[in-house]
């Protein structure tokens, strides 16, 4: 990594906190950066990680916060905290200044849809959860992206849509 350190600030309007929080960033360089994308694309390969995104995206849709946590407290917890942990902990290079954060978000789209099943909830779940910063990575990250309101509200609306067809017996849309 380059040795330059700048000191910043997370994006305005996130409400995770990070607003408030100086943090020391050390930028990479754009092919450290790449590196560190291709990296964290290969570690969603790994089959229980492949799994529980999969259930995620496909199957993970509440409609409500006392319906999140009853999905979270059952047989899924593991999937969901996997999920999200991954998602968080790869943020986190990004709001550390290991990774771009545009080219991070070009890469992987799917922060995007995983993001969009929790956000409706996230600052109950927080409260309920006694966790104020869960999630905080990826909420920094997401929302630092222009016209994130529209595309997380797109993402949400296509997987309850897909959801809902599936429950009918129906195929999703490609």
């Amino acid at each position: 990594m380059r040795s330059a350190r700048r000191s910043g600030t997370a994006p305005q309007g996130v409400e995770s906190g990070l607003t408030n929080v100086t943090f020391e960033e050390r930028m990479a360089t754009p092919f450290e950066s790449g590196l560190l994308n291709l990296h964290l694309f290969d570690l969603r390969r790994e089959p229980l990680l492949r799994e529980a995104r999969a259930w995620f995206l496909n199957e993970f849709n509440p409609e409500t916060l006392p319906e999140l946590i009853e999905i979270v407290r059952g047989e899924r917890n593991a999937s969901f905290r996997m999920v999200l942990g991954y998602w968080d902990m790869a943020a986190s290079l990004v709001t550390s200044g290991a990774v771009d954060g545009d080219a991070f978000r070009a890469a992987h789209g799917e922060i995007f849809a995983t993001f969009s099943k929790v956000h409706p909830f996230l600052a109950e779940l927080r409260v309920a959860a006694e966790e104020p910063d869960f999630c905080r990575h990826v909420e920094a990250v997401v929302l630092a992206a222009p016209d994130a309101g529209a595309i997380l509200t797109r993402r949400r609306e296509a997987a309850m849509a897909a959801a809902k067809l599936r429950r009918a017996g129906q195929p999703p849309p490609v």
